[in-house]
C-alpha cells in the first residue's frame, strides 16, 4: 500500500493547509490512539514540541484526540526530538510524539512518532494508522476518557542523559564554545549541557519568539556561527537545527565540518579506544573521500537512501552502530536510539579531549572530494530514466572517473527535478562532467 499522509519523517506541511490543520491532527491522534488500544489497555503518550507558534495549537489538538480515544497524555513542552525519544523509553511510555518541522521555516510544522523503545516506527505501523483514519471515530465515554498531565523537569532529565554519554573521566573545562540552537527546541537544553560539563559557553539562536526558528541561524545557516566563533575567538561552534537532531561544527579558524567528516571522526575515536566498528552506514550523498578513508581503516561502508530513517533501518538490519548523513544527522546507537545533535557534538569533543588534538588534526587524512550538483527541471511527461544520451554520458563519465569519483542521478521527491551530482578529486573536473551530463537532459 502507498502511504497517503506519512513521508520519510512523519507528517509535515504548511500550517493551515491539509494535513497540518487542527481538525486533521485531532483525528490523527484519535486514530493513533485506537491503534494503540488494540494491544494496550491504557496507553500513555508523551508529547514534545519545538518553538513554533503553531505548536500550541497542534499540541491541544493532539491532546484532545488522544484523550478522546481513552489514551493518557504527558506534556513535555519544548524539547528536542531526541529528548522525546529518550523520555519515551525512560518513562516506559507507549509512544512518543514530536510536533516539529525540523529545519523548515516557522510556517511549516509536522508530527512524528517514536516507539516505546525510542525508535522510529515502521511502515506497517504507519499504514495501520492511515487505515484507522479512514474509519469512523469511536469516542470514549466520560468514564473512559484519557487524562493529561505535565512532566516536571523534562528538560533537566534530558540534560542528565546527554551528559551521561560523555566520558566520566573527561571534562570540557579548557574549551570555549559557541552554541547555536536555531531559536529552536534546544534553546535551553544545549547551552546547559556543555556548561555543566565545564565549558565556557556563549550562545546565539536562543531567543525564540515563535516565528524565528531556523531563521538565519542554526545548522542550515552556519554562516552565523562561523562569524560568532571568529569574533569571540572560541575553540568550537556547535550548530543545531530547529529540533536539534542534526549537527554542524565550526572550529576556531572558521572551518565548517559536515556530517560526513564528523561521522568519520566518531569512527576513528572508537577505533583508538579499541572498539573497532564492523561497518558504517552513509547515504547516497556521503562523500566518496569518507568511504575511501573508512575502507583504509578496514571498516565496511554501505550506502542507504537519503534520510536518517533509512540509515537507521540499514544499521538495524546489519547490527551495526554508527551511521549518518552529510547534513549532520548522525547515529551512534551505542549512545542513543535516534539521531541527536547534542550527543553527536559530545562524541566529537570527547575525541578531541581524549586525543589532545583538534578536529582538523583528527581529520587531516580526509580531504573531501568537491561535489557539483545541477538541478534540471523536467518537462511534463519527460522520461529521464529512458534517456539514452544520459545513460551513455553516465557510462562515459564513470569510466573517466574510475575510483577517483562517482556519479549520482536521482529525482527530487518534492519537485519535477532531476539532481545530477558528480564527485571528483578536482573541482573543475566535477563541474565539467556535471554540466555535460545535465546538458543531455536539457537537450
Amino acid at each position: 500500500m502507498t502511504r497517503q499522509y506519512f513521508g520519510t519523517d512523519g507528517i509535515r506541511g504548511t500550517v493551515g493547509q491539509a494535513p497540518i490543520t487542527p481538525d486533521f491532527v485531532l483525528r490523527l491522534a484519535h486514530a493513533v490512539g485506537r491503534v494503540l488500544k488494540k494491544t494496550q489497555k491504557r496507553p500513555v503518550v508523551l508529547i514534545g514540541k519545538d518553538t513554533r507558534i503553531s505548536g500550541y495549537m497542534l499540541e491541544s489538538a493532539l491532546e484532545s484526540g488522544f484523550n478522546s480515544a481513552g489514551v493518557d497524555v504527558v506534556l513535555l513542552g519544548p524539547l528536542p526530538t531526541p529528548g522525546v525519544a529518550y523520555l519515551t523509553r525512560a518513562q516506559r511510555a507507549s509512544l512518543g510524539v514530536v510536533i516539529s518541522a525540523s529545519h523548515n521555516a516557522f510556517a511549516d510544522n509536522g508530527i512524528k512518532f517514536f516507539s516505546a523503545q525510542g525508535t522510529k516506527l515502521d511502515d506497517a505501523w504507519e499504514l495501520a494508522v492511515e487505515a484507522a483514519l479512514e474509519e469512523a471515530p469511536v469516542w470514549a465515554d466520560s468514564a473512559n476518557l484519557g487524562r493529561a498531565r505535565r512532566l516536571d523537569d523534562a528538560s533537566g532529565r534530558y540534560i542528565e542523559f546527554c551528559k551521561s554519554t560523555f566520558a566520566n573521566d573527561l571534562t570540557l573545562r579548557d574549551m570555549k564554545l559557541v552554541v547555536d540552537a536555531a531559536h529552536g527546541a534546544a534553546y535551553q537544553v544545549a547551552p546547559n549541557v556543555f556548561h555543566e560539563l565545564g565549558a565556557e559557553v556563549s550562545t546565539i539562536g536562543v531567543s525564540p519568539d515563535g516565528l524565528n526558528i531556523n531563521k538565519n541561524v542554526g545548522a542550515t545557516h552556519p554562516e552565523a556561527l562561523v562569524a560568532a566563533v571568529t569574533a569571540q575567538q572560541a575553540d568550537y561552534g556547535i550548530a543545531l537545527d530547529g529540533d536539534a537532531d542534526r549537527l554542524q561544527l565550526v572550529d576556531a579558524s572558521g572551518r565548517l565540518f559536515n556530517g560526513d567528516e564528523l561521522l568519520y571522526l566518531m569512527v576513528r575515536e572508537r577505533i583508538e579506544r579499541g572498539e573497532k566498528p564492523v561497518g558504517v552506514v552513509g547515504t547516497l550523498m556521503t562523500n566518496k573521500a569518507v568511504e575511501i578513508a573508512l575502507r583504509k581503516l578496514g571498516i565496511e561502508f554501505v550506502r542507504a537512501k537519503v534520510g536518517d530513517r533509512y540509515v537507521l533501518e540499514e544499521l538495524e538490519k546489519r547490527g551495526w552502530l554508527l551511521g549518518g548523513e552529510s547534513s549532520g544527522h548522525l547515529l551512534a546507537l551505542d549512545r542513543h536510539t535516534t539521531g541527536d545533535g547534542i550527543v553527536s557534538a559530545l562524541q566529537v569533543l570527547q575525541a578531541c579531549q581524549r586525543s589532545g588534538k583538534t578536529v582538523a588534526e583528527l581529520l587531516s587524512d580526509v580531504v573531501l572530494f568537491p561535489q557539483t550538483m545541477i538541478n534540471v527541471r523536467l518537462r511534463p511527461g519527460q522520461d529521464w530514466k529512458g534517456n539514452a544520451a544520459l545513460a551513455a554520458e553516465t557510462r562515459r563519465t564513470e569510466a573517466e572517473l574510475g575510483d577517483a569519483g562517482r556519479v549520482l542521478i536521482r529525482a527530487s521527491g518534492t519537485e519535477p527535478l532531476v539532481r545530477v551530482m558528480v564527485e571528483a578529486r578536482d573541482r573543475e573536473q566535477a563541474d565539467a562532467f556535471a554540466r555535460r551530463m545535465a546538458a543531455t537532459l536539457e537537450d
